[in-house]
């Protein structure tokens, strides 16, 4: 299987994404996609605004299983999940997980979204008195933290770059926000199987890179790890977003295969 057979971080309008399960089905055959891994984002009690809910959940798993049938020796549909770190949902009840750290817990307690809107971003950088670097700390905390749950992917690493494309909230090239991210990466290493290269920021015009940064990628390649090409999908005319743009990046940072997973849930290792 090639890395254009295969794709694994995609969301349905159960979560919220904008196509229903069968859309991203039906796209996925058509595109010559083998396995198509939908990830809808997990349950997680205190923020109802993009999860899927206990009821969608139910309605998630019984259309997966309804188009594997549909589907039958044509295209296998994983039923996977984007687990949040504060989800009540166990991951090992699916059949692969990305592991994703979408909140940052401010002095004051508050979990405030880092990726949702600037009015999320600006509420947690307030919170932390201005200072943006401490934010960012605490959300690569956060990612150490999801990463030690031992997903099968850790999605977007530095999606707290997302909104920060004019630097207004941290500098990136900080030896803060770099001691930081990089200490998160040492953490992952040995407990994911991949980490993603993930093209959604691009996609939907966020920013100009995907994540993770090239430092970021670099030190991973040096740590032995794995990638994953993914797209983030919240379309299904997203679902291969970029994944040859992507392959080159990769190859850039020192990599010459990335991981599938096959139609078992399986991993595999395909040549970029």
């Amino acid at each position: 299987m090639t890395y254009l057979e295969c794709t694994v971080h995609c969301h349905t309008n159960l979560c919220d994404g904008k196509n229903t399960p069968a859309e991203m089905a039906a796209a996925a055959a058509a595109q010559g996609i083998k396995v198509l891994g939908l990830s809808g984002h997990s349950h997680t009690p205190h923020d109802d605004s993009y999860c899927m809910t206990v009821e969608n959940t139910a309605r998630y798993r019984e259309e997966i299983a309804r188009l594997n049938e549909e589907y039958a020796g044509r295209l296998t549909v994983l039923c996977g999940l984007e687990w949040d770190q504060w989800s009540d949902e166990n991951p090992a009840e699916w059949d692969y997980t990305v592991g994703s750290a979408h909140y940052v817990t401010g002095p004051s307690g508050i979990r405030h979204s880092v990726d949702h809107n600037l009015e999320t971003l600006q509420a947690a950088f307030d919170d932390f008195g201005g200072d943006g670097l401490a934010m960012a700390e605490m959300y690569f905390a956060a990612v150490a933290d999801v990463a030690r749950q031992r997903p099968t992917v850790l999605g977007h690493f530095d999606l707290i770059k997302k909104l920060n494309g004019d630097g207004r909230f941290f500098d990136e090239n900080h030896p803060r926000y770099r001691t930081a991210a990089l200490a998160a990466l040492e953490a992952a290493a040995g407990k994911v199987q991949a980490l993603e290269i993930n093209t959604g920021g691009v996609a939907r015009g966020y920013r100009e890179e995907f994540y993770p940064a090239p430092f970021l990628l670099k030190r991973w390649k040096e740590l032995g790890g794995e990638v994953i090409l993914t797209a983030d999908a919240h379309t299904a005319a997203g679902l291969l977003f970029a994944f040859d743009r992507a392959a080159e990046y990769a190859k850039a940072c020192g990599f010459d295969r990335a991981i599938v997973l096959n139609a078992r849930g399986q991993l595999e290792f395909c040549k970029l």
